[in-house]
């Protein structure tokens, strides 16, 4: 039996942000970056509470990739303060953090034989990728490997889709996190897990990149393309939070965390590669997950007259995508050597059998699967 959930509550489009004068309580937990503090829109989420009568307490100490010596001092801060509220604002790292933060404290509480009564959760994004906001998903780094958590209590209450926050994204961000937002949505149509609703929610999340993802990289300054990135963004992480997501997202926390490599740029070089091992058109095997590759192609209005033709041309519009972002060909263009590459291939592939995202592929992957595709990603 298969189930389909959407927790948050949706507030979007530019503005939106205002919502937050509406909330009810009496502090506020805000976890944010130096960056959403430099730009002003942290000092603008306290502003908004404050209009309605709530303290805040600020927690900017989250980085890229956040550990958990991270999660540490933010539950520590968290518990110096007992907010009602917490207001995730910025990146993935930084609703990551939140996610973990929270779901950390109930954890020790309930081994403690302790309540804890979870505060509203607010996430607002500062980028267009991970769709963070919408999702049960957090990535956090241990001892220098990425650990997938999933668990419906850490989903946000509330997600506020404000495109003001995301204007002053650079260009190589726009291009890593909107390749970020592709593959949740392409992972998601294909998964094992993948329903009749979270393909509705994945394909048009892939028109949507596909229509502007490169007009948003070319001018940033743009508002409707990111208006609309930001969307598919958002559409894609409904998805994946319901049907999950499959190898390229394994094999990216792998590769990313070994040779910090940031998360959507990871699973970028990864993606070609991936699509052609699940499609398997060499292979007199099921059809399945060619046709749906297929199917998406002609979605986007290429020529899909076959399940091969489909696959093959899709394929070609991922390539060509890439390379319109300035995605390098291949993992080497990174300056990463060769043989330290090989080196790390063992550990790396037994990190990502062992990943959260690998059980949902469509594809049961085998060690030597799973090296091609790094070898190929090369």
């Amino acid at each position: 039996m298969k189930t389909f959930v959407i927790k948050p509550k949706i507030y979007f489009n530019e503005g939106s942000m205002e919502f937050l004068k509406e909330i009810k309580g009496s502090c506020a937990f805000i976890v944010s970056d130096s960056i959403m503090e430099k730009l002003g829109y942290l000092q603008k989420t306290i502003d908004y509470l404050n209009e309605t009568g709530i303290k805040s307490t600020i927690f900017t100490e989250v980085r890229p990739d956040p550990d958990v010596k991270v999660i540490a001092a933010g539950m520590k801060r968290y518990l110096e303060t007992q907010a009602d509220t917490i207001v995730a604002l910025g990146g993935g790292s930084v609703i990551d953090a939140a996610k973990g933060i929270i779901y950390s404290l109930w954890q020790f509480r309930k081994a403690a034989g302790e309540e804890f009564k979870k505060p509203l959760f607010i996430a607002i994004p500062s980028t267009s990728g991970t769709g963070s906001e919408v999702t049960n998903f957090s990535v956090i780094t241990a001892e220098g490997e990425k650990v997938c958590i999933v668990d419906e209590w850490m989903a946000p209450d509330i997600a506020i889709l404000d495109s003001t926050c995301i204007q002053h994204v650079p260009q190589p961000v726009v291009a890593d996190t909107g390749i970020d937002a592709l593959v949740h949505a392409i992972e998601a149509y294909v998964s094992t897990e993948a329903t009749i609703c979270t393909d509705a929610l994945a394909e048009k999340a892939v028109q949507l990149i596909f229509e502007n993802l490169k007009t948003l990289y070319n001018d940033t300054n743009n508002s409707c393309a990111r208006e609309r990135i930001q969307k598919a963004s958002c559409l894609a992480g409904m998805a994946f939070t319901n049907a999950s997501l499959g190898i390229n997202h394994s094999l990216a926390h792998a590769l990313g965390a070994t040779f910090h490599i940031s998360h959507g740029r990871s699973n970028a070089l990864l993606l070609s590669a991936v699509i052609e091992y699940n499609a398997n058109l060499n292979s007199n095997d099921s059809r399945y997950v060619a046709e749906k590759y297929a199917k998406l192609a002609a979605a986007m209005q290429l020529p899909a007259r076959t399940y091969r033709e489909g696959t093959i041309n899709f394929m070609q519009a991922v390539k060509d995508l890439k390379k319109s972002l300035g995605i390098p060909k291949g993992i080497r263009e990174l300056g990463i050597d060769k043989s330290k590459f090989e080196n790390e291939l063992d550990k790396m592939v037994d990190l990502a059998l062992h990943d959260r995202c690998t059980p949902t592929n469509p594809r049961k992957p085998s060690r030597e699967d799973l090296i091609g595709i790094y070898q190929k990603s090369f």
